[in-house]
């Protein structure tokens, strides 16, 4: 949440730039160029709800990171500045988290928040005073403190625990806001180790399983986890947009709402379905785990179809 409320464009390009920046960027640099000349052409915005008669818009935040180096980068409208992470825990929210440590920005970001009346110039320049509403505070991310104190001893396990607390406010489910299909990613250092990103597919991580998935030529692809293609009739393309609501679940999703009605509706059953889907879930993390661990060469062929596997596993476990 920023100070500028300009209504924004109708077109969601926050995750198109996301996309551009992973196909475009072969580093984190690289992505983090991309995105940005593509919020100075284009700004950014869009509702992120099929809703025709509400608009529900965000200023973006990016956390972009490869095998070498991290940056935040937080944005304001066109205007934008990144920090490079070169150690500790940083996370990202729907607050400002930028101060005064700015590595790179918009040429026009000081100039803009004088002509706003939002900074003197003469004061040190923090980004998030600056562009914050006077009611924030900088205490955003419900997961820092969790991670802070593992900092050392961060993996895996520790990440889906911090995505799945309710507690805390990171993971929601309520009517008005669901948290989305979560990931994590293990990016080593060690070039010859794969990375290896495990995907839950399906909303709300507390009920979800996290898969893995590691990028491999000929990777197989998973129809039950995509969503149905609609072409011109899709309502986001035709004019004006968003007067129908469309049925955009895929077989995954609709496994997972069968899933989520037994562990609400039905205790004693669903302890036992989460007990099973954790085990499912352990399984994969253990199987990754000895890849990362072993001394010889990954063999792109037997994790071709991993994703689509545990897919398809999970998919006849709910059935």
């Amino acid at each position: 949440m920023t100070k500028d409320r300009k209504r924004p464009r109708d077109f969601e390009w926050n995750v198109c730039c996301v996309l551009l920046g992973l196909e475009r960027g072969a580093t984190a640099k690289e992505a983090l160029d991309v995105i940005v000349a593509l919020l100075e052409e284009h700004g950014q915005g869009g509702n992120y709800y099929e809703d025709a008669n509400s608009c529900h818009s965000f200023q973006s935040a990016f956390l972009i990171v490869d095998r070498e180096e991290a940056w935040v980068l937080e944005t304001v409208g066109k205007y934008w500045a990144a920090e490079k992470i070169t150690e500790g825990v940083k996370c990202i929210c729907n607050q400002l988290s930028l101060t005064t440590k700015i590595d790179a920005e918009h040429p026009e970001l000081r100039s803009y928040a004088q002509s706003q009346g939002w900074w003197t110039g003469e004061d040190e320049f923090n980004f998030s005073e600056v562009f914050s509403p006077a009611d924030d505070h900088l205490t955003c991310c419900s997961g820092r403190d969790t991670l802070e104190k593992q900092e050392e001893s961060i993996t895996v396990q520790t990440m889906i625990d911090v995505l799945r607390d309710k507690a805390s406010g990171v993971c929601v489910d309520s009517e008005s806001f669901l948290t989305t299909a979560s990931v994590v990613s293990v990016l080593p250092q060690n070039g010859s180790s794969p990375c290896i990103h495990y995907f839950t597919g399906t909303p709300d991580p507390s009920r979800s399983i996290f898969k893995p998935f590691i990028f491999v030529d000929d990777v197989k692809l998973v129809p039950k986890a995509q969503s149905p293609c609609f072409g011109d009739d899709d309502p986001a393309k035709k004019e004006p947009r968003f007067q129908e609501k469309p049925d955009r679940r895929h077989e995954l999703y609709k496994a997972h709402e069968w899933a989520r009605a037994v562990l609400e509706s039905d205790e004693e059953q669903g302890q036992k379905l989460r007990k099973t889907m954790l085990e499912l879930e352990k399984q994969g993390l253990e199987a990754m785990e000895e890849i990362l661990t072993s001394s010889d060469p990954l063999d792109p062929t037997e994790v071709g179809d991993l994703f689509y596997d545990c897919v398809d596993t999970e998919i006849k476990f709910f059935k």
